[in-house]
């Protein structure tokens, strides 16, 4: 397997990017969901996100060799990111955006577990292990404690989305160790987003047509929300996202994805006018601090042995 290393200055800012995309990503889908069903969306983008990245792999002389067997593992990681999105579009439906990208966040501590008992260089040390914990909690304090902005949303409905971000992010997190773990951390990352975008078009149409969401109205917001979907997520962010995923330990990247929770309540407050209570100020602390403990750890643990010293 390729050696993978802690994450430096480039690490660092293609996350703050693509936590920005992805804070952005539950706002569009919310937004346009009128017109458009979240599940139908993702499946639009996935097959427009698939399109490109073939072309991109042909114009790199890229292809997939069906007699490698990448693609047995390559079947559950698509599995796993079509179940991921279809728990988040049907979550959508119930809760605010707020909360599905808070709880769709779990997935770095459901990845970062399993891989401190399965990977011995993905071991988390006190400090990191703290970490955890205070991003973790700083977001149930930041988030868990919202109220509904639709009076035509009740508390139930709250739950019942609140459950299934919660299950999104199991299986990102899950995603996340089959890739780890199997032969596709060695292959090119683009090969795995194909995989994945492929299985959420074919499961993710039919979960569509079954449940009777294949209403498509052609608004601005609609066909604005699939294009930044399209180009922005399926294609250019999960890019970012595989190549740290292949380049730099998965913990401590995953972790650092807690800024997107940050960005998405910000872009809620600024684009869908959602308030901005306490709660998310002071969850926002802790999730700072719980990403400086993770990420920095040597930069923390320094510092603590000069003030000892």
């Amino acid at each position: 397997m390729q050696q993978r290393k802690s994450p430096d200055a480039r690490a660092f800012s293609l996350m703050v990017v693509f936590c920005f995309m992805l804070g952005l990503q539950q706002i569009a889908l919310k937004a346009a969901a009128v017109d458009v069903a979240p599940i139908l969306q993702i499946a639009i983008r996935s097959a427009i996100g698939a399109v490109l990245v073939w072309l991109y792999m042909r114009s790199q002389g890229e292809s997939i060799q069906r007699h490698s067997g990448n693609w047995k593992p390559g079947l559950w990681v698509g599995l796993l990111f079509a179940l991921e999105y279809l728990f988040l579009g049907e979550a959508l439906r119930y809760t605010s955006a707020s909360h599905a990208v808070v709880f769709l966040y779990t997935a770095p501590v459901f990845a970062a577990l399993i891989l401190h008992f399965l990977i011995p260089s993905e071991r988390m040390n006190r400090l990191q292990w703290l970490g955890i914990v205070l991003a973790f909690g700083g977001t149930a304090v930041a988030f868990l404690g919202k109220t509904p902005t639709s009076p035509d949303t009740d508390a139930t409905d709250i739950l019942l989305g609140d459950a299934l971000a919660i299950l999104a992010g199991a299986s990102w997190g899950a995603t996340t160790v089959v890739i780890r773990t199997s032969r596709l951390a060695n292959v090119s990352p683009r090969e795995t987003l194909l995989y994945q975008l492929v299985m959420a078009v074919l499961l993710l149409s039919v979960a569509a047509l079954v449940s009777g969401q294949m209403a498509f109205n052609p608004t601005p917001v609609a066909l604005s929300s699939i294009a930044f979907q399209s180009i922005v997520i399926a294609f250019a962010g999960f890019l970012i996202w595989f190549w740290l995923l292949r380049n730099y330990h998965a913990s401590p990247i995953g972790i650092m994805s807690f800024m997107t929770p940050v960005f998405g309540v910000l872009l809620g407050v600024w684009l869908l006018h959602e308030p901005l209570d306490p709660g998310f100020v002071t969850g926002s602390i802790f999730v700072v601090a719980g990403v400086i403990l993770v990420s920095g750890e040597g930069v923390v643990r320094k510092y603590l042995r000069r003030l000892t010293a």
